[in-house]
């Protein structure tokens, strides 16, 4: 087992000179902290910056955010993804700003109630900001460890991360927040998925993988269940006016952002006819072809040019002008679609 103290000696003294300037880690503010973990979520760091200094500025409080209209927040979320948790997040500030005077909880048993808080990001935010003792295991703190006991169970289940927060608690009874933030930037900068920097490891001594010639092997993760791969059409369909047909997703998938209509591409002009309540004058190849890859599918799409002489329109259908395309929340995959078509 590693020792406590001086592997931690070893960890904080390399985190402590050598970490990342990141504009989280000039702060002690819990709601710009806990805003950077959610944005971290599943994103890299480089890609986050520039969308965390944005959204704060736009929404410097608690009280900013809790005022602020969904589709404004989706705005300066729009390209990072994974929607939800920008709405868990906007939800559980709204909370935050009604329930509990707008100052965010600093209990992890009373921070953990919010919408969308899970262990890691209680864990996180709790210590970074309090320093309280919770190990804050995240993909790369799963694979750290995993390494450095030479340990080979499925990282995938939840009972191996549970084994994992169990053995790390000691190493948190104090100093909490640097420990996580350490072990973090160690799986991100040295002890990385491909081609880790062994040699230059501040805790190389304390591996077992190392010693073992095992680190290549390691973590143990269970093969991920095949994608599933949909092909669609994206209709591009303009009016007189030169309008854009859009509509608004009620879908768990990017609920509530604009896209142009889409249909499985083995759909017919007539069901197509009936569903838009309209004559659609449709090009029969496509402008262009594109894809757009999902954690666990990929869309396929056919993007085609469309025109319509019809001008009224229910929800969740509207006409959009090409000006007001940046006042409506889209995802990333219909952005570049808009973007191709318009040259920006």
């Amino acid at each position: 087992m590693i020792e406590v103290n001086a592997f931690k000696n070893d960890l904080l003294t390399w985190f402590h000179e050598n970490q990342r300037q990141m504009p989280w880690r000039e702060t002690k503010d819990p709601y710009y902290i806990w805003l950077s973990e959610v944005m971290l979520q599943q994103t890299q760091v480089n890609t986050v910056r520039p969308y965390y200094n944005a959204f704060i500025e736009r929404f410097p409080t608690i009280q900013a955010l809790s005022e602020s209209q969904e589709d404004d927040v989706l705005k300066y979320w729009e390209g990072l993804g994974y929607y939800s948790r920008v709405r868990n997040f906007h939800e559980a500030v709204k909370e935050v700003h009604h329930n509990y005077n707008g100052a965010v909880p600093s209990q992890p048993d009373e921070f953990i109630k919010l919408k969308g808080v899970g262990p890691y990001t209680n864990a996180a935010v709790m210590s970074i900001v309090h320093n309280h003792p919770l190990p804050a295991v995240d993909g790369n703190v799963l694979r750290v460890w995993s390494r450095l006991n030479n340990n080979h169970s499925d990282i995938a289940l939840q009972s191996t991360k549970k084994t994992f927060e169990e053995e790390l608690q000691p190493f948190v009874e104090s100093e909490s927040g640097d420990f996580n933030q350490a072990m973090m930037e160690l799986g991100a900068t040295m002890c990385t998925p491909k081609k880790p920097l062994c040699l230059m490891c501040p805790v190389q001594s304390h591996c077992q993988a190392f010693e073992n010639g095992t680190v290549d092997q390691l973590p143990v993760k269970k093969k991920k269940v095949k994608k599933k791969t949909i092909d669609y059409l994206v209709l591009y369909i303009t009016n007189r006016n030169g309008d854009i047909l859009v509509r608004q997703r009620d879908t768990k998938l990017l609920n509530g952002m604009w896209e142009f209509p889409m249909f499985e591409s083995d759909t017919s002009i007539h069901t197509i006819e009936d569903e838009l309540d309209a004559v659609i004058d449709m090009q029969t190849e496509p402008i262009f072809t594109t894809k757009h890859i999902f954690t666990h599918m990929t869309w396929n799409m056919k993007v085609i040019r469309a025109y319509t002489q019809k001008s009224d329109v229910e929800y969740p259908y509207r006409w959009m002008s090409k000006n007001e395309k940046e006042a409506l929340s889209f995802s990333t995959s219909m952005s570049k679609i808009f973007n191709k078509i318009n040259e920006v």
